[in-house]
């Protein structure tokens, strides 16, 4: 007698499993409309961060000065975020996240128009410094609601939009920064930002929901306890160290790019708004579909790759001659892609590995990590590089060799975060709202 074939419980298990995970990773719209709203937010602290490295060969003719002193105007806002989030951290998570939000994104609407009003190089400065106490800490918050509202399953591809606003930022707002410019001065990009800004928050009190789940856990402890429960966790500072050597590796590239670019590889300004319009038009698409990757194949996996890819985009990039345009752009494009790559999934990691109730504290530290640590790469950057004849910049090769070891330090760190249990990690929105 034939024996009929057995069913396979595999393959009627998979059927269902399959139909969970897709409807998991679905999308409602609520959480789109809150994705978009704080991409928005995300997009104004881009570009007034972003704008400052190519407006730097126009910077440094207006106001006389050399590569170190424009690269501390670039630390400057970097640091001051980095102290005023080591601050924010002892009460962030005390609070809502919605009027959080809103109050320091407020001040960096303000700080973003002195530097539009600035008449001196040390008034920039200090007005860059102030910008940077409010908007460094805005990102965090913004983070920390994604990763308190959106379900682990999710989360990849919700950093990836909202961390998209980087790549519309060098769509739209720096190469339009850079045309208001050339065309008029470089006071109005900043205050042009602060009129958006100002329009982008009224809407931000309008739609955002309160985020309170957190509040309860948070303010059964002291501040300074707290502080030091977020801080002094193994998990926490894996994930910190890891924040810090991606993003130093970064920041000794980023600042002097267009510098290099326009002094060094002969582009013109038209060619360099170019560079940041196709780059950051790419970036808008990958960035996405890392996320999707990262959520779909692991955030690990896809972090590997992605830091394996920028030491190859890095060092093309450093060591740029004189080239046609659109070979300039193209390699600047690949540079793009790879490091903006990189912080998809390692951000998911790393948002991932703390518990909801420190969630804010732990962002607001994150940020504050991810600041000083780009102040100093770009004062080390600002040591290493130095102004040649006819403004050519030399020594920008060698920052693209100390971006291998902070690659190599990478990929170490990575395989050593830690996420929290799904029980720990979550916050489901009802709750939260």
């Amino acid at each position: 007698m034939i024996t009929p074939p057995r069913s396979s419980p595999k393959r009627e298990s998979a059927s269902p499993n399959l139909a969970s995970r897709k409807d998991a990773l679905r999308r409602p719209l609520g959480e789109w409309l809150l994705l978009l709203m704080l991409a928005a937010l995300q997009f104004t602290v881009a570009v007034d961060f972003v704008i400052m490295m190519p407006l730097g060969p126009q910077l440094m003719r207006i106001f006389g000065i050399n590569t170190p002193a424009f690269n501390l105007a670039v630390s400057a806002y970097a640091g001051a975020a980095g102290i005023s989030g080591i601050c924010a951290a002892l009460f962030l998570d005390r609070f809502d996240r919605k009027m959080a939000l809103l109050t320091i994104y407020g001040g960096f609407t303000i700080g973003t128009l002195f530097c539009g009003l600035a008449p001196t190089y040390w008034t920039l400065v200090f007005a860059r410094a102030l910008a940077g106490c409010f908007g460094g800490i805005v990102g965090g918050i913004s983070l920390a609601m994604v990763g308190d509202l959106v379900p682990e399953a999710r989360r990849a591809s919700a950093m990836g939009t909202v961390m998209s606003a980087f790549s519309v930022a060098q769509v739209a707002g720096v190469p339009l920064g850079l045309y208001l410019a050339d065309k008029l001065s470089w006071h109005v990009p900043f205050t042009a930002l602060a009129g958006l800004s100002a329009v982008i928050w009224v809407f931000a009190l309008v739609r955002l929901p309160k985020v309170r789940g957190h509040m309860a856990a948070s303010r059964s402890e002291s501040p300074i306890r707290r502080f030091a429960g977020v801080l002094f966790n193994g998990e926490h500072l894996r994930a910190l160290a890891l924040m810090s050597v991606i993003t130093m590796g970064s920041f000794m590239v980023i600042p002097d790019l267009a510098n290099y670019l326009v002094n060094n590889v002969k582009l013109s300004a038209g060619e360099l708004r170019l560079v940041y319009l196709v780059g950051g038009s790419a970036t808008l698409f990958t960035m996405n579909g890392i996320g999707r990757l990262a959520d779909r194949f692991g955030r690990l996996r896809i972090f590997y790759i992605m830091m394996v890819c920028s030491i190859g985009a890095v060092f093309l990039t450093t060591h740029l001659p004189v080239l046609p345009a659109a070979l300039v752009v193209a390699a600047t494009t690949v540079f793009m892609i790879c490091l903006s790559g990189r912080f998809v999934p390692a951000i998911t990691m790393i948002t991932s590995s703390v518990r909801p109730e420190h969630r804010g504290g732990f962002m607001s530290i994150n940020s504050s990590v991810s600041q000083f640590s780009s102040a100093v790469a770009a004062l080390l950057a600002g040591c290493i590089i130095h102004d040649g004849p006819d403004r050519q910049l030399v020594g920008f090769g060698l920052v693209g060799w100390a971006y291998l070891g902070w690659a190599v330090l990478g990929l170490w760190l990575g395989s050593r975060v830690r996420s929290a249990t799904a029980s720990q990690a979550e916050v489901p929105l009802a709750e939260a709202v």
